[in-house]
This record gives C-alpha cells, structure tokens and sequence, in this order.
C-alpha cells in the first residue's frame, strides 16, 4: 500500500477536513431550520449543502486517507468488576 503525504498521521488531508465541514455545516443549518419552524427552505438548502459536500467527499475521494495498521499486540491483564460475584473463598 502507499503511503500518502501525511505519513501514517490519521488526521486526514485538507482535502478531506473541507468537505467533512461542508457537510457538517449543510447538517447543522438544515437542524436548525427544523427547530426553528421548521423553515423548510433552510432545510433544503442544508441539505444541498450536505449533498456538494458529499460531492466534493467523492472527488476528494476521503477514503483513501484511512490508514490501517498492523494490528496491536495487548497483553491481557485479569481484572474483576466490583459487581461480580465471586465466592468467599476465593
């Protein structure tokens, strides 16, 4: 796999922040408009906002930012709840 201009960072690109705030942007004045009223013609223009950001996502194609690692090794280490019920004896 190749690695990307941020170097295994998954933070993402300025690419993909910008369309991640325009759709969030579209989300939030299409919520408000539905608290407020609901004023419909705000709803809509939310979510036409939501859909260019969502178009930009797509030409900016933001998936491809998503970096996977190899997986973690954890030791496990036992550890009780104070809720679990566990005999005198032990």
């Amino acid at each position: 796999m190749a690695q990307s201009g941020h170097q295994g960072s998954h933070a993402g690109s300025a690419k993909s922040w910008l369309a991640v705030s325009i759709i969030l942007i579209g989300f939030t004045i299409g919520g408000v408009a539905l608290t407020l009223g609901p004023n419909w013609l705000f709803v809509w223009i939310g979510a036409g906002v939501c859909a260019v950001g969502g178009l930009l996502a797509l030409a900016f194609d933001i998936f491809s930012d998503v970096i996977v690692d190899a997986p973690r090794e954890i030791n496990v280490q036992e550890h009780h709840s104070p809720f679990e019920h566990r005999s005198i004896g032990s």
